[in-house]
């Protein structure tokens, strides 16, 4: 998969910082990274800059994770925007409600390199 923007989508600024050091770890470099701690200032984001995947945690302050996705969703953009998951919540039935609702990946935490290359493969040319 290539991308170079992300948008990373947590209330923990320390799981922010880890999530863009995994990618790293993982080889993805010379990523761009766009931060919101939430879903309604991640939405704010999207309205300044086009990104090419999203990786978003559910329990956030404002607006969670599930409600971000669905506005998410009916924007043109955010249609087919590649979308992971990370989070500490484990549900079988909303994990596969929303893989049915398009979403790449639900990643539990912790987060390691070695999951992100299971869900995006190796770096392409980065």
């Amino acid at each position: 998969m290539n991308f170079k923007d992300v948008l990373i989508v947590d209330d923990s600024a320390t799981s922010r910082m880890i999530i863009k050091r995994c990618f790293d770890i993982a080889g993805f470099h010379d990523l761009r990274y766009h931060e919101a701690e939430d879903g309604l200032k991640a939405i704010s984001k999207l309205d300044e800059r086009s990104v090419d995947l999203v990786v978003t945690d559910l329990k956030m302050p404002k607006m969670d994770g599930n409600t971000f996705l669905k506005k998410l969703r009916l924007r043109e953009e955010g249609k087919a925007m590649p979308v992971i998951i990370i989070s500490s919540m484990g549900n079988d039935v909303l994990e596969s409600q929303f893989l049915e609702a398009g979403v790449m990946a639900i990643i539990r935490k912790p987060l390691s390199p070695s999951k992100l290359l299971e869900v995006l493969g190796e770096p392409n040319g980065q």
